[in-house]
């Protein structure tokens, strides 16, 4: 029953894929997000009184790394989601298990150099492999001029996110709380937000389009807070792989919603990815087990 939360989470964060599109046609990508951390940073500090959770940290220049990438990789998603199809910038994003399995593929070709041992690094090279050739049938339908620079974008925001798990991975081994870390994360995510905004320009506010700004936030938050409790308990590997319900409602919303008409070839891709992550989320925990949760906004 547990597991459910991380369905629950996957619709959240495809409904806040929805509010994005929407808010793209009237803000930038440093609004959104610059928006999206204010109203996590003003929830989760009333979040972190309820349950008696300090805010201060003894490790804060891990937080500024954590930040760091996890805003390049919010900006990338962001802008990748105003230019390409939902379902399409949905699926690169989640790409972040297969990032993380090419890392511990080069590792293990760094440091193992038997025949034997490179042989072992079989399965995770034809996963990423795979990965990959979803990748190129997923962007190849879309890949119109326009369009180039929102797929680089979102291949960009699945890197990054690998990068941001394995610092929020560092954290955790410190016994920093998930609570914290997302706090600062969403202190960084304001902040560039901000001086975006005053490099590119602040767009002007009409209340009927500046409310999608309200569920973006408020979507992000739940989310992740659904994300934890599912991981909560225990069954990693279940609920790691749950997470891709996500993509199935980006696609159902990418229908339904935005009339999107992928071809054949890109549907293919998407489960083509789907099924990598899946493989990767089983290699990775057989080489490195009890990781915490991936976060994808």
């Amino acid at each position: 029953m547990q597991a459910l939360w991380m369905v629950l989470a996957g619709f959240l964060f495809a409904s806040m894929g929805v509010c994005i599109k929407f808010a793209s046609a009237h803000f930038n990508s440093f609004e959104i997000v610059a928006y999206r951390g204010l109203i996590g940073v003003v929830f989760l500090i009333g979040l972190t009184r309820a349950r008696g959770v300090s805010l201060a940290t003894t490790v804060p220049m891990m937080h500024v790394w954590r930040s760091m990438v996890g805003v390049i990789a919010l900006v990338t998603w962001f802008y990748a989601i105003a230019s390409l199809p939902l379902a399409t910038s949905m699926t690169l994003n989640y790409m972040s298990s297969i990032w993380i399995a090419a890392f511990l593929l080069g590792g293990g070709l760094l440091l193992q150099r038997g025949p034997a041992q490179l042989r072992q690094q079989g399965p995770l090279f034809l996963t990423v492999l795979a990965g990959f050739a979803g990748v190129a049938l997923v962007l190849r339908p879309t890949f119109d001029a326009h369009q180039m620079v929102g797929g680089l974008a979102g291949l960009m925001s699945g890197l990054f996110s690998a990068f941001a798990y394995l610092q929020v991975a560092a954290l955790s081994r410190v016994g920093e709380p998930e609570s914290r870390t997302v706090f600062y994360f969403s202190i960084g995510a304001s902040l560039v937000g901000f001086m975006g905004m005053a490099v590119v320009g602040a767009s002007p506010w009409h209340w009927p389009s500046a409310l999608w700004l309200l569920p973006i936030g408020l979507l992000a938050v739940f989310g992740q807070l659904c994300m934890t409790r599912a991981y909560a308990s225990g069954a990693t590997l279940v609920v790691a792989n749950l997470q891709y319900f996500g993509i199935a409602f980006a696609g159902i919303y990418s229908i339904t919603v935005f009339g999107d008409d992928l071809p054949l070839a890109g549907w293919l891709g998407m489960g083509l990815i789907v099924a990598s992550g899946i493989a990767a989320t089983f290699l990775r925990e057989r080489a490195v087990p009890k990781l915490p949760a991936e976060e994808h906004a």
